[in-house]
């Protein structure tokens, strides 16, 4: 009996790997599994492995192919090359036997006619049968082919599919891991195409791509086929939904990040360009590609596919997952789906960090783009426009040269091997580039807009991925350590240790470090980094007659409805990432504390701030919040914490007021909050003080009645109770948390908490650099002890030695 050569999508799943390779059993099990539950998938066939054995057989290049790969020095690119070329040139010229053609083109005509038409529109994308297995991740090795109409145009497909099995870096890739040529065979997916020409698509991952946090699915897209985003053409926009929440009736979204879609894949005009790319609109780039509904849709079913594949492997699965929006009819479809491969293998115990030495000076700052993983490379730039021999051979790229260009595509893999790092002008956090360099284990830096005009070849740079979401290149070659730490070899504490996270683009990362929450979280590093704007110059500009202010605040506005929709939901989304990392332990928010002086540095803060001798004790916390000048603002603050809580879900969210000086201050901010949305004890929202005034400590029965729990400001706490400014080098010798007055405005304050029954924590540095002053902590019996990550391990220890 003749083996099957065409098999319909709904008919393999996963026990058929072998005969339909990774991503058309992928397909199948989905179809067949998970469409009750509602998640669309194309329909289609696979052309089986046994298609391409036949083919292989018949054609006889078995022999020429090996003799080939033989010739190939995989030190020199340009052996590797020719090799390539001349493989896939024999396989694309070589003909299609009649059978096998004749089946493929019955299933087709079929397809066709279950969509009501003669000739369908299809993706045909091979499928190797060691794709997406978990040891190795062969996606983007081989070739994918959209808007196919037509048997001929099918055929043409299908045999340029086999020919994409020796691409170079499909070459190279089997040789990296081992992999014979012949011992991989490929299938064939050909799928109804989803008009995303007309809508969007993009990919979409169950986890984290860059610290492994398990519990959000993150969504890149952008306007028409999906290509622009995985080559990293566009930079697109990007969604981030927290799982947790999701089944509870909130709307998770803890992130919405706009991205520059100025192009799109769409349709060719002609059988012989089957896709063009074109410019889009001005006011659809400023439109984020999926609204709300459609967000939370496409996480829904991303987080359905991961626990079906989860279930049945037994083990945690995350996913990798292509989507598309049909644009005639606005329905989303999932059109590929893979497991992850680097995170999903990871021992999150082993934690290895990175640090650039500083010596006292500031390098220079060149350029900025997304930081992808958490490491740091220097080498000298290598810009390469193009592979083409004519412009730039392989052999000019030397090993450890960092690799600065336009985009990278999978062609350009044996050349990122020799890689240091790599910087790109193009591409968002799941384009190519981050793929390959995440899953080579090098730092790379995308999207930084012009890398390629402001590096210069053979210059020394610095790559530094380890500073948080922005990835930063320096100028010269700078010294850098490597700190490795196994987390299992901690010793137990009793006493709570809570992180102080300023940064929501690092919250994730710190979430393998040993903690119990965060213990302050301050709103200034938000609003000083992600809006940039002063709360009322957002509110007012329109009133002040500054064309240049309004403009710059309109390309900020870019997605938003409004200026205090904008405000809102970006200070949301900053909370809420952090919020979201630490869940559902505690996060204490700090509501601004932005001085005078501090304020004024912000777009439009010249209009709103009077002139202080001494902004330090002057017109900030709690003293704004009920002020007249300062309410409406206070109220988008507000505003953002309720959507935190109440839209997302994340009720682990404490708010804390900062410099309050006195009872009826404390009063008169309850009652404002009251009257924007935030009573205390409502929807279990607890409300801390910063104690960091010698009022808090003297009043602190009086103030404990109206709070949850203190917080203790060591750093101002230690500048009002010894009367000195601790931004003046003339007085900075006195400047000492372990002074006798301040321990013992601490004990106070513990003692009287305790008595009160409210939480007491302290947020300073005090702990972290000084183990006597953590003993003497320990010893009073405090809560909690919150530092800043990179003090987690000192602080453990110190905290470990106090409890002996």
């Amino acid at each position: 009996m003749r083996e099957s050569i065409v098999l319909p999508l709904e008919a393999v799943g996963m026990d058929a790997i072998a005969l339909v390779g990774g991503k058309s059993a992928s397909l199948g099990e989905m179809i067949a599994n998970l469409s009750k539950a509602g998640v669309a998938v194309p329909s289609g066939f696979a052309i089986t492995t046994n298609a391409y054995y036949e083919f292989m057989k018949q054609s006889g290049l078995e022999q020429f192919i090996a003799e080939q790969v033989a010739t190939v020095d995989f030190n020199d690119i340009v052996t590797l090359r020719r090799a390539g070329q001349k493989i896939r040139q024999a396989i694309s010229s070589t003909r299609f036997p009649h059978e096998l053609s004749q089946e493929i083109i019955a299933a087709y005509y079929a397809l066709s006619q279950q969509y009501g038409q003669d000739q369908t529109d299809v993706a045909v994308r091979s499928s190797a049968t060691a794709e997406d297995l978990p040891d190795a991740s062969f996606a983007g090795q081989q070739e994918t082919f959209l808007n196919v109409r037509g048997p001929a145009a099918l055929i043409d497909a299908v045999r340029n599919c086999f020919a994409s099995l020796f691409t170079d870096r499909a070459i190279s890739y089997r040789r990296n891991f081992g992999y014979d040529d012949f011992s991989i065979g490929l299938s064939v997916c050909v799928q109804k195409m989803v008009r995303a020409d007309l809508g969007a698509s993009g990919v979409a991952f169950s986890l984290d791509t860059e610290s492994g946090f398990k519990d959000v699915v993150v969504i890149n897209g952008s306007w028409g086929l999906g290509e622009m985003v995985v080559q990293g053409a566009v930079s697109p926009d990007e969604f981030i939904v927290f799982k947790p929440c999701m089944q509870e009736g909130y709307t998770p979204i803890i992130e919405k990040k706009m991205g520059v879609k100025d192009k799109k894949m769409v349709y060719g005009e002609s059988s012989d360009q089957r896709t063009r790319i074109i410019p889009v609109e001005k006011k659809q780039q400023h439109h984020f590609c999926l609204d709300d509904q459609q967000i939370m849709q496409l996480a829904t079913w991303v987080r359905c596919i991961e626990d079906y594949y989860s279930e049945k492997k037994g083990r945690w699965c995350p996913m990798d997952i292509e989507w598309a929006v049909d644009g005639l009819t606005n329905e989303l479809y999932i059109v590929q789906a893979r497991p992850e491969t680097i995170h999903s293998r990871k021992d999150h115990n082993q934690i290895s960090s990175f640090a650039i030495h500083h010596n006292g000076t500031m390098p220079k700052v060149l350029l900025k783009g997304i930081a992808v993983g958490d490491k740091i490379a220097a080498g000298k730039v290598n810009i390469l426009f193009s592979l083409d021999n004519r412009l730039i051979t392989g052999s000019e790229f030397k090993p450890g040269d960092i690799l600065v260009t336009d985009m990278t595509d999978p062609d350009w893999e044996p050349i990122m091997k020799m890689a240091s790092a790599i910087v790109t002008n193009k591409g968002g956090r799941t384009c190519h580039a981050a793929i390959v360099a995440r899953e080579m284990g090098i730092p790379a830096i995308v999207g930084c807009g012009d890398a390629t005009e402001r590096l210069n070849a053979g210059q020394e740079i610095t790559v530094s991925c380890a500073e948080g979401s922005d990835g930063i290149v320096y100028e010269d070659i700078l010294p850098f350590r490597e700190n490795h730490l196994d987390l299992s070899t901690l010793p137990a504490i009793r006493t709570p240790l809570m992180l102080n996270v300023g940064s929501p683009g690092m919250a994730f990362s710190f979430t393998h470090l040993p903690n119990k929450g965060v213990g302050l979280a301050r709103e200034e590093f938000i609003i000083n980094n992600y809006i940039k704007v002063h709360p009322l110059a957002l509110l007012k500009h329109k009133e002040l007659n500054d064309p240049e202010l309004s403009a710059q605040i309109a390309q900020l506005m870019q997605g938003y409805d409004n200026e205090a929709d904008f405000f809102v939901s970006k200070l949301a989304y900053g909370i809420g990432k952090i919020a979201a990392a630490f869940y559902p332990e505690k996060v204490i928010v700090r509501f601004s504390d932005f001085k005078s002086n501090e304020y004024f540095n912000l777009l439009g803060g010249k209009y709103f701030e009077p002139t202080e001798e001494n902004p330090m004790i002057g017109w900030r916390g709690a003293s704004r919040y009920y002020s007249a000048q300062y309410k409406p603002a206070f109220e988008l603050e507000c505003k953002a914490i309720q959507k935190v809580r109440q839209t997302m879900g994340l009720k682990n969210v404490v708010v804390m007021i900062p410099f309050c000086r006195t009872i009826e201050e404390l009063q008169a901010v309850l009652a404002t909050m009251e009257s924007f949305g935030l009573r205390r004890g409502e929807h279990g929202l607890e409300v801390y003080l910063m104690a960091e005034l010698p009022s808090n400590i003297m009043m602190a029965e009086e103030f404990a009645a109206l709070i949850d729990g203190f917080s203790i400001g060591s750093n101002d706490l230690t500048q009002l109770t010894l009367g000195l400014d601790r931004d003046s080098s003339l007085v900075a010798n006195i400047y000492n948390e372990r002074n006798p007055a301040v321990l013992r405005m601490i004990t106070h304050l513990i003692q009287v908490a305790k008595r009160m029954k409210v939480k007491v924590g302290i947020c300073g540095q005090g702990p972290s650099d000084f183990p006597d002053f953590t003993k003497f902590l320990v010893s009073q019996g405090i809560d909690s002890i919150s530092v800043t990550p990179d003090a987690v391990i000192k602080t453990v220890m110190a905290i470990h030695e106090a409890e002996k």
